[in-house]
């Protein structure tokens, strides 16, 4: 495969530019108009969320599904309407391992299939079979549902996350509703040029594009990280691990959209370690996709000294909020711009995103609204800020520094 190279512009307030041009992302369907695809492991509640004899409610790109947890604790994962009046199952009660409708006590078990109608004679006429039940798994803290064929799920892996098994982290788990396309979601994060947005957190950082590579599935960066001044929110340095052992110095920050998920690792000057790592999926809400939850697991290192991440902990968690509010200003305010235009206007030029943008029309699939699926999102309870500890690609094409 022909390797394409970028080279990186390191004087000047330019850094992290591509020198090289490229047109801008005027060709294939309007990405914001591509769904993500339901043939993977999807978050869509927190596992505290769902309690023992209780039923949750929410949605998979505006298909509403209702979670329950059976008395023996495992979960299910339903078509949230009963097959008789539509009513919604999660109005319903649940005995033992099956979820009884809250009208007329029909009775599912947990793979959605009618197990008992209270007034059902011989005689009367044949009733369906139930609903759709989804596989679930319960992971991270997290209840995944697999959304799209369920002969795919056995074989389909959960995104696999090593340091949240490690002793060496503590995990923070967020979970918020963002009214955006996931695609502005992928394409925030992995675009670090718009430090400008958190000065009032962060200062002014300098990021430096070291390289890039991409993959049929996936798009991954590294930038080098300077702070070149200004007041530095104190969380922010506590989370890179500066006011906890180091010292101020440069980061290397390694970003990756592995569709359909997103990582990122802060890696200090001569660590040998991140300093955190995040995971993040972005899952679609409603049928029209331009609603996403975001669900996050931000693992911290923690320092030699016992004790001092637990008191820096509330300082890290107000920043992490900061941050992510701007964020959600920012790619709501995008959101919107597409809406009142009625298309894609975006004249994007960084390469690296337009890449993501390929990756991410690539592995979609074309969004096809149902009358009447429009989905508001799940319930409250299913949003959380962050909190307290929680419990295959092909072949790639490098892009960057020639030698790196």
């Amino acid at each position: 495969m022909t390797e394409t190279w970028t080279e990186t512009d390191s004087e000047g307030a330019g850094a992290g530019r591509p020198s090289g041009r490229r047109a801008p992302d005027t060709g294939g369907a309007d990405l914001r108009r591509v769904g993500l695809s339901p043939d993977f492991w999807y978050p869509v509640a927190l596992s505290r969320s769902v309690r023992t004899g209780r039923v949750l409610a929410t949605a998979f790109a505006g298909e509403r599904i209702a979670l329950y947890r059976g008395v023996s604790g495992a979960v299910y994962a339903v078509e949230d309407r009963c097959a008789h009046r539509q009513v919604p199952l999660s109005m319903g009660v649940v005995e033992g391992e099956t979820l009884r409708c809250c009208y007329h006590a029909w009775a599912y078990r947990g793979d959605g299939r009618i197990s008992q109608i209270p007034y059902l004679s011989k005689g009367d006429g044949r009733p369906p079979r139930g609903v759709r039940g989804y596989p679930v798994r319960e992971a991270y803290g997290l209840v995944f549902v697999f959304p799209g064929d369920r002969e795919r799920a056995a074989a389909t892996a959960l995104p696999e996350l090593p340091s949240l098994g490690s002793t060496e982290y503590r995990t923070m788990t967020f979970s918020r509703t963002v009214r955006c396309h996931y695609s502005f979601m992928h394409e925030n994060l992995l675009d670090m040029n718009h430090q400008f947005l958190h000065r009032g957190v962060v200062g002014r950082l300098r990021p430096e594009l070291l390289d890039y590579r991409t993959s049929p599935r996936s798009v991954e960066a590294r930038y080098l990280f300077t702070h070149a001044g200004g007041k530095r929110n104190r969380g922010a340095s506590l989370l890179a691990a500066q006011g906890i052992g180091g010292g101020d110095t440069p980061d290397v920050m390694t970003i990756r959209t592995e569709y359909p998920y997103q990582t990122l690792d802060l890696v200090p000057e001569n660590a040998q370690r991140p300093a955190f790592s995040l995971w993040v999926a972005y899952v679609p809400e409603d049928a029209e996709q331009r609603t996403c939850h975001a669900y996050g697991l931000l693992m911290i290192n923690k320092p030699a000294v016992p004790g001092l991440l637990p008191l820096a902990w509330p300082l890290i968690r107000r920043f992490a909020e900061r941050v992510f509010s701007e964020d959600r200003m920012a790619v709501e305010a995008e959101q919107r711009a597409w809406e009142e235009q009625g298309e894609d206007r975006n004249h994007e030029v960084f390469p690296l995103i337009l890449d993501v943008r390929q990756v991410l029309r690539a592995n979609g699939v074309p969004l096809r609204p149902r009358a009447g699926a429009v989905c508001e999102g799940p319930a409250p309870a299913a949003g959380h800020g962050p909190e307290g500890p929680d419990g295959p690609a092909g072949p790639e094409r490098s892009a960057g520094r020639p030698g790196t």
